[in-house]
């Protein structure tokens, strides 16, 4: 029976997307904290724990990142105490005392635990950068150096100087680079970066950010047909065929992204709001945004069940029509970005059906957070809400960026 639906509510009040992050967070706070330590990775829809011992350094760092942004917007102490745990388990546990870096994936148990993937990848060590930045912008300043310390390991082991981007994976003791490129791994690299930027005030990180968005968005762009490919070889030439026998992969699927084109159409506007600074040339950046957002709306949206469909074929017709939630999330933030960037209340129009859409079929009303994923018809595919990796950093992390918006765009 599907659940009953309250009225939707104005969602260019800020307060309404305050409230609602703050109801997400209850989802969280403060079950998925576990004593012993670290967090509670696997929920299932009512909340309970299906899996007690497996961390995820993706979720590891969003924690801090969702508990980090609670503490800053609501200020309750508890936020800070839960921030503080999060950050502990992260550089604790995940953090590799043999080789440098951090471990991707953990089996944890109090007083032991066992490393099932040591596998060191740029996108775990971007969260790591990101969970720094939110934990010093927090005023948990014992973070500072170690942002400092995952920046230099990213620029280290990761960063391809001749590609100005950076490689995607290498073993526990980075002795073997991958050959494989993703633009994943350095799209959150970039957020990662105008994070680090804004808590330090550093150039350093707001420079490298601008070289990543414009290779991405530009160079890389301009190889796959003026759009955002997933996946690249080592000299960073599509790799077309990558995945196409595991569309639904977590980290690396196969298609064009529609949610990946609005992501960078977030980033980019961020990173022009920001970059001022830079003396560089950041007229492409609005133009890009637009093209990628437009671009995910018209071949990705579902017009007869709603909802922007998860993956495109390289001909953009839609070959994976399930939806995400993080997909509607930061597309609807994409859009309230855009609608205040350039006074076009065609975005606004996005920007409502997006979270009507939204509202109606992912935001569980019941127990809190959203549901992950959904099929072509709205239809719940998993009673597992949120499984390693997920934590709602997309869905309170939207909500946060639209509040910031409509602040500065001048709305309630």
């Amino acid at each position: 029976m599907p659940q009953l639906q309250p009225p939707l509510p104005d969602f260019r009040a800020r307060a309404v997307l305050l409230d609602h992050a703050r109801h997400t967070m209850g989802f969280y706070h403060p079950r998925c904290i576990d004593p012993s330590g670290g967090m509670y990775h696997f929920f299932k829809d009512d909340g309970s724990v299906y899996d007690p011992r497996q961390r995820h350094l993706v979720s590891s760092t969003r924690f801090v990142f969702t508990y980090a942004m609670a503490y800053r917007h609501f200020g309750d102490p508890a936020y800070l105490d839960g921030l503080r745990h999060a950050l502990r388990f992260v550089r604790d546990a995940h953090r590799d005392t043999a080789h440098g870096g951090y471990l991707w994936l953990l089996d944890w148990h109090p007083g032991e635990h066992a490393v099932l993937d040591g596998t060191k990848h740029a996108y775990g060590h971007a969260f790591v950068l990101l969970a720094c930045a939110h934990a010093v912008m927090a005023g948990a300043d014992e973070a500072r150096p170690w942002l400092a310390e995952v920046y230099d390991e990213l620029e280290h082991r990761f960063w391809d100087a001749q590609a100005g981007l950076y490689a995607d994976e290498a073993s526990r003791d980075w002795q073997t680079l991958s050959g494989y490129r993703g633009q994943n791994a350095n799209m959150h690299a970039c957020e990662a970066l105008l994070a680090a930027a804004q808590a330090t005030g550093e150039a350093r990180y707001l420079e490298r950010a601008y070289t990543v968005a414009y290779n991405i968005t530009q160079r890389q762009a301009q190889r796959c047909g003026g759009l955002i490919w997933e996946h690249y070889d080592a000299q960073w030439q599509p790799d077309w065929r990558f995945n196409i026998d595991d569309p639904a992969n977590l980290f690396r699927p196969w298609g064009y992204q529609p949610g990946h084109f609005t992501e960078w159409a977030k980033l980019l506007l961020l990173l022009e709001a920001r970059g001022g600074a830079l003396g560089k040339d950041l007229g492409w950046a609005l133009p890009t945004a637009e093209r990628l957002f437009r671009t995910a709306m018209d071949k990705g949206w579902d017009a007869a069940h709603g909802g922007l469909a998860y993956s495109l074929a390289p001909d953009l017709s839609v070959c994976d029509a399930d939806k995400y939630f993080w997909v509607q999330a930061e597309s609807a933030a994409a859009a309230a970005l855009l609608a205040t960037r350039t006074g076009d209340a065609g975005y606004w129009d996005d920007y409502q059906r997006l979270w009507a859409y939204s509202w109606t079929h992912f935001v569980d009303h019941q127990h809190g957070a959203w549901y992950r994923i959904l099929d072509g018809q709205n239809r719940k595919l998993s009673d597992e809400k949120s499984p390693a990796g997920k934590v709602d950093y997309h869905t309170m992390g939207a909500c946060y960026d639209i509040a910031a918006a409509l602040k500065d765009g001048g709305h309630a």
